[in-house]
């Protein structure tokens, strides 16, 4: 089906990251050049800035949407959230912030996210709703604790098109302040994803926003994998704005948050090690929001299923 595109939406984003790097002291983020790409690592000394992870989520989602950080609402956890408003969803989340591309060469593994999956243009998601694009730069984003080699660069153009002059690399690991908050910053892009595994029609989704809990700052990538993923299980609430029937959502909806998977109810990380350290082992339904809220533009009704969790948040969170 037809969807939309705004034009060079991965050059719009590379300026804006260009313009940003005049800031990268104060950032605390580093550009590098691997193979004639510019790389950025995102919390190249310390844990990082709460302004780059900010930064980092919008490049994720090509620039739709606006992420800010909210304080703590006196909730158990007292822990602040990170918030964002997207209005295209099915291009933002689904054909740029999705890390879809299970990017491995050689020795170095990433998910890759970000606007240049829309230059890639191989997943199912992407073909299905023609989310396609060409364009002169590309911007990805890598959740590693590495930078990449120049041989990973090699195979980003290969498979994009784009000459590596023209390349930007975003790179943070996972415990990292960046790294942490740009995947809170997930919540819509989870729904969306839920509903595309439940066969919902996500084109019909015109906006969203969302809400999840940023976790406590840790060393350890294997803790803070546990601490984002928990922020979305059992803290993201996310509303949906959609124009189709009420027959389609009340479908789906009782299906929709985590709690509709058998595997709700344990922190994360007790499941990864239960499956062996294997995402692919995991009731893929789990990976959800705890809570969300669809409502009809078409009919004017609203449908509710899930809720926060705040105790199993305090459990994880070790608080």
């Amino acid at each position: 089906m037809p969807t939309q595109l705004t034009d060079n939406i991965n050059s719009a984003t590379a300026q804006t990251l260009r313009q940003r790097l005049s800031d990268a002291t104060a950032l605390g983020i580093e550009a590098h050049s691997i193979g004639g790409a510019t790389v950025v690592q995102f919390a190249g000394q310390g844990k990082g800035t709460i302004d780059a992870g900010i930064l980092l989520a919008q490049m994720c989602l090509g620039l739709d949407g606006k992420i800010q950080i909210d304080a703590p609402d006196g909730h158990q956890i007292n822990r602040p959230s990170v918030s964002v408003a997207i209005t295209n969803p099915l291009v933002a989340c689904m054909g740029c912030q999705y890390a879809g591309w299970p990017l491995s060469v050689g020795k170095y593994f990433a998910m890759a996210s970000g606007p240049i999956r829309l230059l890639r243009g191989k997943e199912t998601v992407l073909t299905e709703y023609n989310l396609t694009q060409n364009d002169l730069l590309g911007v990805v984003v890598l959740e590693s604790a590495k930078l990449p080699d120049s041989e990973t660069i090699e195979q980003i153009v290969r498979e994009t098109g784009v000459d590596a002059k023209g390349l930007f690399v975003c790179v943070a690991r996972t415990s990292s302040i960046p790294g942490s908050l740009q995947v809170v910053a997930r919540s819509v892009e989870t729904a969306m994803h839920k509903l595309h595994e439940l066969s919902f029609d996500i084109s019909t989704v015109q906006s969203g926003t969302g809400t999840a809990p940023l976790p406590p700052e840790t060393d350890d990538d294997m803790v803070a994998l546990g601490w984002t993923n928990d922020a979305m299980l059992y803290g993201a609430d996310v509303h949906l704005k959609v124009a189709t029937s009420d027959a389609a959502i009340e479908s789906i909806i009782e299906k929709t948050p985590s709690c509709s998977s058998q595997e709700f109810g344990s922190p994360f990380l007790e499941l990864f090690k239960k499956y062996d350290y294997d995402f692919y082992k995991i009731d893929k339904m789990l990976f959800s929001p705890a809570k969300i809220t669809i409502e009809n533009v078409s009919s004017g009704n609203s449908f509710s299923a899930g809720k926060t969790c705040q105790d199993i948040l305090k459990l994880s969170f070790g608080m």
